[in-house]
């Protein structure tokens, strides 16, 4: 251990110290905690690691990692960042998530998020054991949220079950993780809701939910539901639509229910209509579809006018979508964000910095750009 701190920094109290801590990185906090005693104990303080954020990503970060596993013990919320295209990094996660299955039984929330290309004929088995792992009943972890939408491996029946199971206190759960493949069955959904009776956010693909999870939203014990995250990818053309009267019933239950929608470019334009109905709260709309949206958008004008928050279009440009996107922006006053990722005119600019004046940001180009186009904040 360091000698002592010169006496300037002793004029520091240590709770302050950890105010500071707790805002630092984790490769930062690890060189605090090598600079001297005074600091090494602040940065050890529970609550500096309430909030932690881990980034796996390199082969330097080895010792780094070794040296803070026994702080894991203290984290309440958790979210992993890593470039699963490397092995020593899938180690490190799989290490990490194995150390707070014995260790931590404060852990209330987990987020795994990856960032890199999948390796050939690799699936994440390992990283799903290790979940495994944490959910099993004696290593006695109560997650209340867990989001494992930027995580590319493909979930089945059994884990979902499982981590529903074994956490009936969840809050939040979001599966919807853009995987070419969902193995997930809407009786598995159903079972997820029955099991977790305070969940109320769920995010999951479309071919996931069906009638049968819509009624169990609407019983009269439902608590809540506030958050309804749908993917809608190819292979919903195979599947029944969940009708306009059961979202009226859904909408009326939970009247503080917002939902977001994105479409895959994989989702045949003939689908999109069918899937889309008028009484969905929708919040957020993602149609990365490439196709003509002209009629889609002014359904979206007519029925979410008064629920729209962000809009998201990959489409192509015409004088169509330029008087279409000119109407939604008077109508949808409520819009935070519009990205529209195809060239419009200048009148669709002006129409949406006239008309929503809660507009945070946009993505609206009058020429073409070399992408990525960056949005624009508001000021």
């Amino acid at each position: 251990m360091p000698a002592p701190v010169p006496e300037l920094w002793n004029y520091i109290p240590e709770e302050i110290l950890i105010q500071i801590f707790y805002y630092l990185s984790l490769r930062d906090r690890y060189a605090v905690f090598q600079v001297c005693r005074q600091w090494a104990t602040a940065v050890s303080s529970s609550s500096v690691w309430h909030f932690t954020e881990i980034s796996c990503d390199s082969e330097d970060e080895e010792g780094m990692l070794q040296s803070l596993l026994q702080f894991l013990s203290q984290i309440k919320h958790l979210k992993i960042v890593f470039d699963q295209s490397k092995e020593v990094n899938r180690k490190n996660v799989t290490r990490i998530l194995d150390v707070l299955a014995k260790q931590n039984h404060k852990l209330q929330q987990l987020c795994i998020a990856c960032h890199g290309e999948n390796p050939y004929f690799y699936s994440g088995q390992d990283i799903l054991q290790s979940i495994r792992n944490i959910c099993d009943t004696e290593n006695q972890i109560d997650l209340q949220h867990i989001d494992f939408r930027q995580m590319p491996f493909t979930l089945d029946d059994e884990l979902v079950e499982l981590v529903a199971t074994t956490n009936p206190n969840l809050h939040s759960l979001f599966i919807n993780n853009r995987t070419l493949v969902c193995n997930v069955a809407p009786d598995t959904i159903r079972k997820v809701l029955r099991a977790c009776p305070k969940l109320s956010a769920l995010g999951v693909y479309y071919a996931s939910l069906s009638d049968n999870v819509f009624q169990e939203l609407l019983k009269p014990e439902r608590a809540a539901f506030t958050h309804l995250d749908i993917f809608c990818e190819r292979l919903d053309k195979y599947i029944p639509v969940i009708s306009e009267e059961l979202w009226a019933a859904v909408s009326k239950k939970h009247p503080q229910l917002c939902v977001d929608l994105e479409f895959d470019h994989t989702v045949p334009a003939c689908k999109i209509p069918r899937i889309l109905k008028l009484n969905i709260p929708v919040s957020t709309l993602q149609l990365n579809t490439y196709n003509y949206m002209v009629n889609q958008i002014r359904f979206v004008t007519r029925s979410y006018s008064s629920t729209l928050k962000k809009l998201m279009l990959q489409t192509t440009s015409s004088e169509d979508l330029n008087s279409s996107l000119v109407d939604l922006a008077r109508q949808c006053r409520k819009l935070l964000e519009i990205h529209c990722y195809c060239v419009v005119s200048q009148e669709v600019v002006e129409a949406f910095l006239t008309h929503c004046p809660s507009l945070k940001q946009y993505t609206l180009k009058v020429t073409k750009e070399r992408h990525p186009w960056k949005a624009v904040t508001v000021q």
